[in-house]
């Protein structure tokens, strides 16, 4: 140790190993922090079942700016009540049914308006009238993985981009689908990466999917081709499905420059949602099995020699206690009675699109061999329920009889979560 400390060389070399180390745990600490820090996220509008019209361009002029924006937005509830082929009827009445107004992008004047305007309209109200009143049978909870790619790099999450805003501000009240639409923000961008998507082990996507309470995946591709910056944009789409990445369709796009990018990429959500409803109409967006993880499978014939052997076990060891303490005479050794199965109460949640749905669940699940009974604690049509159920035996075998019913069935700590 003396030698060691009085060589000079050997003391200098020790030093700068010494801060290399330093400077590389802390530039690896800023590393990580940067991939989970930053401003990254977009939240996703909240999911409304009302009938929403955009893309409605208005020219109005008026002698004043305030009216000329009331005519504009009278013009456009007119337009957006056309577009969707609704039936002629009193503007008064027309005007009755909208909602709300969602300014895209508008431009005013002294005298003059120009805009492009989105109409809401109520399906309460609306839906009557336009054949629409029925309720919408959805699909199972789908998460939603928005990838960009653009100038060689593939991007979900890492940064703020125009695509994930596109799905961030779509309003699915009215689709078939069940989008899980994550923000993006915190540890989003680690878990839902580009390489993500070309995984195919299950216990990977289970984990990825049970964090946002999904039973599977859809991916949204976006190619973005630049012909120069701020110019041409063509752009390719492709929807995908599973965690195969199994191909649905492709389409292309164009948007004439960067302030046209926003219009195209709202245009293409569209397109991949009637994408989406139909794989789900043609029986292609089924959960995939091998997703459901469940209890471990033992093949039938080993277990069957499990059995055969705990059952020699036993009867050498009753024989080893009959033998042991032998028979009280005159009297006769009373048959063992089963123990009784303990009866436990136990949260599951339930998808309910509809009040037919909520009924046929709460009808199987009761249903269900082993359970006592089964009550609603909380109703949400259009969401997920909550039901008590009271089951002999403990959750695992729950869940193994409700699997048994054909339903989906998510473990998280003593609750489940069921689907079809």
């Amino acid at each position: 140790m003396q030698t060691l400390l009085r060589d000079p060389r050997r003391a200098t070399i020790i030093v700068a190993a010494g801060l290399i180390a330093a400077i590389i745990l802390a530039l690896g600490g800023r590393a990580l922090y940067a991939q989970i820090a930053g401003d990254r996220g977009i939240a996703a509008v909240a999911a409304s079942g009302d009938i929403q019209v955009g893309g409605i361009d208005v020219d109005v002029t008026a002698k004043t700016a305030e009216e000329a924006r009331e005519q504009g937005w009278k013009q456009a509830m007119k337009l957006a009540w056309k577009k969707i082929d609704g039936p002629a009827i009193p503007d008064g009445q027309l005007y009755s049914l909208v909602s709300s107004v969602v300014i895209e992008h508008e431009e005013l004047g002294p005298g003059r308006y120009i805009a492009r305007l989105g109409v809401v309209f109520d399906r309460a109200r609306a839906g009557g009238l336009l054949g629409r009143g029925e309720n919408v049978q959805h699909s199972a909870p789908l998460l939603l993985v928005p990838v960009t790619f653009s100038a060689g790099t593939q991007t979900v999450y890492e940064i703020r981009n125009p695509w994930q805003r596109a799905w961030a501000e779509y309003q699915p009240g009215a689709s078939k689908i069940d989008y899980v639409r994550p923000s993006g923000a915190g540890g989003d961008s680690l878990l839902l990466t580009y390489g993500q998507v070309g995984r195919r082990s299950r216990t990977w996507w289970r984990n990825v999917l049970d964090q946002f309470g999904a039973s599977d995946v859809l991916i949204a591709i976006a190619d973005l081709d630049y012909a120069y910056p701020g110019g041409p944009v063509k752009g390719t789409f492709t929807a995908r499905h599973g965690p195969d990445s199994e191909f649905l369709e492709s389409f292309t796009l164009s948007a004439p420059n960067q302030d046209a990018l926003p219009a195209m990429l709202d245009k293409a959500v569209l397109r991949f949602n009637a994408i989406f409803e139909s794989a789900l109409d043609a029986g292609k967006l089924k959960p995939d099995s091998t997703l459901n993880l469940g209890a471990p499978q033992v093949d039938p014939a080993l277990q069957r020699l499990i059995e055969y052997g705990r059952a020699a076990e036993a009867q050498e060891r009753a024989r080893q206690a009959q033998a042991t303490a032998g028979p009280v005479p005159g009297e006769t050794p009373a048959p063992a009675a089963p123990a009784p199965a303990v009866v436990s109460s136990f949260s599951v949640q339930f998808a309910t699109p509809n009040a037919g749905a909520f009924d046929a669940s709460l009808s199987a699940v009761r249903a269900t061999p082993g359970v006592r009974g089964a009550a609603a604690t909380s109703t949400a049509i259009g969401g997920t329920s909550v039901m008590t159920v009271s089951f002999a035996g403990d959750i695992n075998a729950l869940a193994a009889a409700l699997r048994a019913r054909g339903f989906t069935v998510r473990q998280a700590g003593a609750g489940l979560a069921i689907s079809r």
